[in-house]
């Protein structure tokens, strides 16, 4: 997949384009339906390239940070994902006052014609775009009479056996409360966090569970405190990537309240029976699979041993 970052970037001739636009956080089953729908349309013949369209960051960031909510996942994250969906390319915008302050026609003018020419955009019914949202489907609809391309508006994805439409507001909500399985049922993959492996206080290796503690600007959304059953990915030392080797992992979320001195919340994870691996500066992604418990204090070291001991176990019934 070809990342452009800003319009000027794509070559000209590049199109036609069969453009999906959102946030795509998460990049989850709605998300994913969306893609799917704008890929069968390239197929349709034209030789027509799919091309996601979204930003470096929420818009609420720059509009109104004080409802911003936390992203699910970050923007490396974001670009990986979509590769995997089979697209062609994905166009990031820079999401700015400059951009914020542009025209709903500039932006249709700009970006999807003179960029990508559209031939086919997709956006959800609530879409808006431009200055002070004045853009929505109609609006991309009544131009794409003037500039030949056409809309197709998505229908909202339901969870089965529910009402809810499948939302990045409904998977922070199930992390935020540690329900792996429904946030995994929305993203149709299990979540995941990014980041370097950075040194610790190194607690666990006098424990004999020796961690790899996440840099506190790792990219996704940390679910609820607790212990979890996982996987951990090294790719390798951070500016050389490479193919990813899966480890299950016992996953720790929270403070250490049984030491109470760790001042935020710290995402580690022990790589079961490993006691040698030498992670400090690779990128990892960590993979939650199942919840086992809550995060509590424990009255000793040798309660808390034996704790990490049995978290073990059960960790094993879901990762090997």
């Amino acid at each position: 997949m070809i990342v452009f970052d800003g319009p000027g970037q794509v070559p000209a001739g590049f199109g036609p384009g069969v453009i999906a636009i959102g946030k795509f956080d998460g990049v989850h089953a709605g998300h994913r339906a969306m893609l799917a729908r704008a890929r069968a349309d390239a197929a349709s013949g034209g030789g027509a390239k799919v091309v996601a369209v979204t930003f470096d960051r929420n818009p609420l960031a720059t509009l109104r940070p004080e409802v911003c909510p936390e992203d699910v996942i970050g923007l490396h994250q974001k670009l990986r994902l979509l590769a995997g969906t089979g697209i062609d390319a994905t166009l990031v915008l820079r999401f700015d006052a400059a951009m914020a302050a542009q025209s709903a026609e500039d932006f249709i003018a700009d970006v999807l014609v003179k960029a990508l020419a559209a031939r086919t955009v997709l956006v959800g019914a609530d879409f808006r775009f431009g200055h002070r949202g004045a853009g929505n489907p109609e609006l991309l609809a009544r131009l794409g009479r003037r500039y030949g391309y056409r809309v197709d508006v998505i229908d909202e994805v339901r969870a089965d056996a529910s009402e809810r439409r499948v939302s990045s507001t409904w998977v922070r909500e199930a992390l935020a409360a540690g329900d792996i399985g429904t946030a995994t049922m929305l993203l149709g993959r299990p979540h995941t966090v990014w980041g370097e492996v950075v040194h610790g206080r190194k607690r666990g290796r006098a424990l004999g569970f020796p961690t790899a503690n996440l840099s506190a600007d790792l990219e996704g959304f940390v679910p609820a405190d607790g212990v979890y059953a996982g996987w951990l990915v090294d790719e390798g030392p951070a500016g050389a990537p490479g193919p990813g080797i899966r480890h299950p992992a016992a996953i720790s979320v929270g403070t250490n309240p049984t030491f109470d001195d760790v001042p935020v919340r710290v995402v580690e994870a022990y790589v079961l029976d490993e006691t040698g691996l030498d992670l400090y500066g690779h990128h990892v992604e960590v993979e939650f699979v199942q919840r086992v418990r809550g995060m509590v204090a424990f009255d000793g070291i040798e309660a808390l041993k034996t704790q990490m001991a049995e978290d073990v176990r059960q960790v094993r019934q879901f990762v090997t």
